[in-house]
């Protein structure tokens, strides 16, 4: 009899991905023994005896000492998963909208009852993100932390600019592969790696940040002139999520940005994500691994469970040092249809603007609360610039109207 028994809630990609490495490696001293799905009828790929269709059925099992919560409903996740807790079942989680969302609650009840729960699986799929933050950065001071954390935008960027798909088959191309939902807005309008920065906001600065007061673009509204724009500057538009620290402030958003060859992230394409981390001992270092797809994120699940029957758990050190996070003023490019009225004085300062016979531009200094309201009320688009000296700013190059 294996040491850890594992009741597995879902079984659709990741738990797939989970079941199949886990039968693959013989190193892991646990097994699943239970699968709690919402549907009796549905044909899947191993015996129909191992199925469960009551969470009580795993919940209420004394014998079940460890519980993996791999499904897409949030609510349901969260009282599965503080249920466990109060059991004192070791959790794994790869739901990143609930641990987003009920980070605070999550972190409470594991010190009350003295019981892990792990995410690595929440937050860019392969790359082991978490654990490096809480292992090899828990003594050094992070200034920023930014990169490619969604795995089905950068597959569709990579097929609309390198490949020069229409946005709608590069879409999807991406469901095809089981990179992208079926609804893919999540994804397409930075709603996942807005979850996903939450989480990392918390172990690289000690920051418990709610989702809701983090800015959000994504990639629905990118148009062929800006993707020309960018191409004609040696540029490449990249959706990122990115936080970073100044002094006792904190500041962190996701969007689509401008990035240029001398960056590493001009070079991470199709369903790979990267996370940069600068830090004030071992300066900028780069993780770069598959974001999406079943096996990537099984192994991320896979080495949680690892982790898990090793005894290992989050520290949860107070880095913030008394930050707060705050609304930030950011450089952007912000493109429009002709027509279009664009409330220029939004900006606090304007670099460059132009105006064309189909479409105009405007690149400038604006507050971020004032660029969502922007957002919302016209038919625009926003793109960021880099911010990092080794990227070239948009406004520092030539532009050329011809």
């Amino acid at each position: 009899m294996s040491k850890y028994r594992i009741g597995l809630f879902g079984f659709g990609c990741v738990g797939q991905g989970l079941y199949e490495t886990l039968q693959r490696n013989n190193q892991i001293d646990a097994e699943v023994v239970k699968i709690c799905v919402k549907d009796s009828t549905k044909k899947r790929p191993i015996a129909d005896d191992i199925f469960v269709y009551s969470a009580d059925q795993i919940l209420e099992d004394d014998t079940i000492d460890l519980v993996v919560e791999l499904i897409d409903d949030a609510a349901t996740a969260f009282t599965i998963v503080s249920e466990s807790l109060s059991k004192r079942k070791r959790v794994v989680s790869a739901n990143k909208k609930m641990v987003a969302e009920k980070l605070g609650e999550l972190i409470q009840l594991q010190k009350e009852h003295n019981t892990p729960l792990l995410y690595e699986g929440a937050v860019c799929g392969s790359i082991p993100i978490i654990k490096t933050l809480d292992e090899y950065y828990s003594l050094e001071k992070v200034n920023e932390i930014k990169g490619i954390f969604n795995g089905s935008t950068n597959y569709i960027l990579t097929k609309v600019i390198e490949e020069s798909k229409s946005y709608q088959d590069a879409l999807k191309a991406a469901q095809d592969n089981g990179f992208a939902e079926t609804d893919p807005v999540l994804d397409v309008e930075g709603y996942d790696p807005k979850y996903k920065l939450a989480i990392v906001l918390q172990h690289t600065f000690g920051l418990q940040v709610h989702p809701d007061d983090i800015f959000n673009q994504g990639i629905q509204s990118i148009t062929q002139a800006d993707i020309q724009f960018a191409a004609e500057r040696d540029l490449k538009i990249k959706l990122l999520s990115r936080a970073s620290r100044y002094g006792d402030k904190v500041t962190g958003f996701v969007a689509p940005h401008f990035v240029s060859k001398e960056s590493p992230l001009f070079h991470v394409e199709n369903e790979y994500n990267a996370a940069l981390i600068e830090g004030e001992f071992a300066d900028e270092q780069v993780l770069i691994g598959k974001g999406a797809g079943k096996l990537p994120t099984g192994l991320a699940v896979l080495s949680d469970v690892a982790a898990i029957t090793r005894g290992y758990h989050y520290d949860y050190p107070n880095k913030s040092d008394k930050s707060t996070f705050i609304t930030s003023e950011e450089e952007v490019y912000v493109s429009f249809e002709n027509g279009e009225v664009i409330d220029f004085g939004l900006f606090n300062t304007i670099s460059e603007k132009y105006i064309g016979q189909k479409s105009g531009y405007v690149i400038g200094e604006i507050k971020l609360d004032k660029l969502k309201r922007l957002i919302k009320e016209k038919n625009v688009n926003a793109i960021f610039t880099s911010g990092a000296e080794e990227e070239i700013e948009v406004h520092r190059l030539s532009y050329s109207y011809a």
